[in-house]
Parts: structure tokens; C-alpha cells; sequence
């Protein structure tokens, strides 16, 4: 696999080298930030029970109220780290193992020469890729909700946009443009509209009609965007926003095309125990639930029997394993440090605060545009709280009830929460997995925010458009 992270240097236009800001260190600014508005906006609380069914605790509608002031300390900061990792461990334990599982089945060299391959059929066609990977992508996030697991994709896919003539933010749209879209029309996703179904007390993943078409339509808006610009860096390359980063970093891992070998058949093998171990993982999100543990077991076995079926001796696997895993460690410590901004506001008993005032505004907003309002709310409060589960705990018994009061259903407001919890996963500072892919392209922050903002409009109209239509026509549970 390619190396990660050699340098952070970058160059301006004119072609000089200057130093760029550390993903981490953008992070640790996030941080700091949330430490300073702990002494800045009021300490409050909103009650809080546990849900029978789930053993999930969420908040109790119309029970805020103001407590005294927990200020982070010098401490609390320091702290804040090991806390956002403990935080965010069984996510970070599950990216090592997906991690891993990957690097044995990139031991075979399996995934490389397919890929070779491919794009050796593709040649004059090589715009064909795009829609064939988001699809892929945009269908791992809505039936499995997949999102940071997609890291370890990265630098084949830079290798393999850097090689037809794309360039490197083409290789991140690729990947987390497609998986927004996948997230925001959630088709399966127990993570975030399954949760968000069992808390606002509705059948889980029922609606599914309304928003497999919302699927569609955001995924191919979102290739239509990306071929574009592809189209457009391919023909001239200076237009691309990230030239002179990817000619001083990322023009050296072309991948050769002029001599490619064929797959064995034990890469063969390798790439079907691949493709059946993704199969039954999905098979058992729909039929069985299944969430993080049984999905690491899952692609553990995959890593193991795919890598005996690929030819590799037991050390080999082993050894590659553990490459995989160190290869995560950087994506994990930036989960880690986006967690620790959310435990810094929760220690201080601000978020609830924060909860609070937004909830406030939103209840200005007339009836028939509600839904917007709190599409808007989520995407805000998604900034704050990156975990979708974990917002669907904090959100979804205000905006039920909320919804209730209106005489919106109660399916629109999960709707609602939905979309909301998509788009800023990869607008925001505080999403360490796009600080990490960009990070191994060596693209700047603000370059990929320029790159987002025309499909982000775009985004948001589909979004208005369905959600609009849902109101009007009373989506409801089934």
C-alpha cells in the first residue's frame, strides 16, 4: 500500500514551497476552541432516560434547564485526548481491523493488479470509472453506513486517478462524495435512520420507497459533479485546485499500464472471499442487524481466509496486518481528537446549551417549511456532533416531539435528521476522516472546500425538494 503522511509542506501557485498546517493541528484548534466556549456560553442540562428496547439513553423534550458552570481546565484539556479515543474506541478498533483485513488482501496483490487491469480496459474510456466506484461507494453507505471505513481506499484510488489523468480531489469525491450521497439517502443504515426510526417510534427502515429515489437522485447529481470536474482537469490540468500539490506529491504514484500482469487464480480466489465477505455483511445489516462488532468479525475472517486463499504464509499474513493497522493509526488518533472536542462540550454541560438555542429557532419556523428547519438544525448541530447515532440519542426526542406539536409525521422528521446528518460529514473541520484523506493526498483543507461548494448547493436543493414533498404529502411510516 502507498505510504501515508511522508511531509507536510506544500506550494502556492508561483511554485514556492511553504509549510502546510498539520491535519492534527487544525483538529487540536477545534479542540481549543471548545475548551475557550466552555468559559464562554452557559452550562445546561436536558434530563435524560433509557430506552427499554435498546438500552440507549436520550434526552426528555421540555426538561432543560440552566446548572452551574463546568469550565474545562488545564487538565480537562490535556485529558480531552485519551477520553475522545476511549470515546470513539470501538470505532477506531474497527477501522484497524478493516485496516488490516485490507492489507492482506493488498499482500496478494490482488486488488492492485485488478485495478491495473480495469483501467487498462478503460483507456479512452477512463470517465467510466467514476460512476462504476461511486456506485460502489454510494451503496456500501446507504445499505451498510459506511463512511470512514472507505480511508483505506484512498491511496488506491489516488493511484488509480493519478494515472488516467484525474487528479487527487477527484480521488477523495470519488470515494466521500459518493458516500455522502450514500449517507444522506440512507436505504438500511442502522447507525443513524434505523436508530432514529426505533427512537421516534416507527418501523425500522420502513419509507424505504421514498428514499431509495432520494438515494438515486442524490447519487447521480453527485457522479454527474465529479465526472465534470474530472472531465475538466483531464483536458486541462491546471484547472484542477490541487495541480501543483499533486505534481510536487502525487505525480510519482502513476501505476504502470505498460506492463500488466494477469490475475492468478489465487488472486482470483482472494478477490471472491472480498466480494463474498462484503455480500454477507450487508446480507446481515438488513436480516440480522448487525452493527460494528459482528461487521469486524466479518471482515476479519475475510482478512484471514482471504489471505490463505491468496498463497500468503501465516507470518505474511500477520505481517501485513499489522501494516494495515499502523496505516490507520493517523485517521484514528483524528477520530480520536474530533471525539475529544465533543467530550470538552459535554464535560462542560454546554452542548445541551447549544441543543437548546438551536431548538429555540427552530420552532420560529412556520409549519409547511419545518422540515427544512430542521434539515438545517442537523446540519448545523452535525458540526458539533459528528456521530450520527449519537445525535439521533440527542435530537430525535425534541424533533418528534416537535414534529407532533406541528402535525408533521414523525417519518419526515427522521427524514429531516437524515439529510441533516450527511453533507457537513464532509464540510466540517471536525470530520477526521476527510482531514485524513486529505492528508494522504496532500491537498489542503481549503481546497477541498472549494471543490464542494457547487455540489453542496446542489445537494441541498434535492434536499429541499423531498423534503418539501414529504410534508405535503404526509410521508408516513410505511
Amino acid at each position: 500500500m502507498i505510504k501515508m503522511f511522508p511531509d507536510y509542506t506544500k506550494m502556492n501557485e508561483g511554485g514556492t514551497k511553504k509549510e502546510a498546517i498539520h491535519p492534527m493541528l487544525l483538529l487540536v484548534i477545534v479542540v481549543a476552541i471548545c475548551a475557550l466556549l466552555s468559559y464562554i456560553i452557559p452550562a445546561g442540562q436536558y434530563d435524560r432516560v433509557v430506552l427499554e428496547e435498546s438500552g440507549r439513553e436520550v434526552v426528555v423534550p421540555d426538561s432543560f434547564h440552566y446548572i452551574e458552570r463546568t469550565p474545562v481546565s488545564l487538565l480537562s484539556l490535556l485529558m480531552s485526548l485519551t477520553l475522545g479515543l476511549q470515546e470513539a474506541s470501538y470505532i477506531i478498533f474497527f477501522l484497524m481491523i478493516i485496516g488490516g483485513m485490507f492489507a492482506i488482501i493488498n499482500g496478494t496483490g490482488a486488488l492492485n493488479v485488478a485495478m491495473a487491469n480495469v483501467l487498462k480496459r478503460l483507456k479512452g474510456r477512463e470517465l467510466l470509472m467514476i460512476p462504476i466506484l461511486m456506485t460502489v461507494f454510494g451503496c456500501g453507505a446507504a445499505f451498510c453506513g459506511n463512511f470512514e471505513e472507505f480511508l483505506v481506499f484512498v491511496p488506491l484510488i489516488l493511484a488509480s486517478c493519478i494515472t488516467v489523468g484525474f487528479d487527487s480531489l477527484t480521488a477523495v469525491g470519488i470515494i466521500f462524495i459518493a458516500a455522502t450521497a450514500g449517507y444522506a439517502g440512507s436505504i438500511t443504515n442502522a447507525f443513524t435512520e434505523g436508530l432514529a426510526q426505533d427512537i421516534a417510534g416507527i418501523p425500522r427502515f420502513s419509507g424505504m420507497g421514498l428514499r431509495v429515489c432520494m438515494f438515486v437522485c442524490l447519487l447521480v447529481v453527485s457522479i454527474l459533479y465529479v465526472m465534470f470536474m474530472a472531465r475538466a482537469v483531464k483536458k486541462s490540468p491546471k484547472f484542477s485546485g490541487s495541480y501543483v500539490y499533486d505534481q510536487e506529491y502525487n505525480k510519482g504514484k502513476k501505476i504502470n499500464l505498460d506492463n500488466v500482469s494477469k490475475l492468478t487464480t489465487r488472486q482470483i480466489y482472494a478477490i471472491l472471499v472480498f466480494l463474498a465477505g462484503m455480500i454477507f455483511a450487508v446480507f446481515g445489516i438488513i436480516k440480522w442487524q448487525y452493527y460494528v462488532d459482528e461487521l469486524a468479525g466479518i471482515f476479519l475472517a475475510v482478512g484471514i481466509i482471504g489471505g490463505v486463499a491468496g498463497g500468503l504464509k501465516p507470518k505474511e499474513i500477520c505481517e501485513n496486518f499489522i501494516k494495515g493497522c499502523k496505516d490507520m493509526v493517523l485517521p484514528c488518533i483524528m477520530i480520536g481528537l474530533a471525539n475529544a472536542a465533543i467530550v470538552l462540550l459535554g464535560n462542560a454541560n454546554v452542548m445541551d446549551t447549544i441543543l437548546h438555542s438551536l431548538s429555540g429557532i427552530l420552532q420560529k419556523f412556520p409549519g409547511p417549511v419545518m422540515p427544512i428547519g430542521m434539515f438545517i438544525f442537523h446540519e448545523i448541530f452535525n458540526i458539533i456532533v459528528p456521530s450520527g447515532s449519537a445525535q439521533a440519542a440527542i435530537t430525535m426526542p425534541l424533533m418528534t416531539t416537535l414534529a407532533d406539536k406541528v402535525g408533521m409525521t414523525r417519518q419526515t422528521a427522521v427524514l429531516a435528521y437524515q439529510l441533516g446528518d450527511a453533507f457537513t460529514n464532509i464540510l466540517a473541520p471536525t470530520g477526521g476522516e476527510i482531514l485524513a484523506a486529505l492528508a494522504i493526498c496532500k491537498v489542503p483543507f481549503s481546497k477541498w472546500v472549494r471543490y464542494l461548494i457547487p455540489i453542496f448547493i446542489i445537494w441541498w436543493l434535492v434536499a429541499f425538494v423531498f423534503l418539501l414533498y414529504a410534508a405535503s404529502t404526509g410521508f408516513g411510516p410505511m
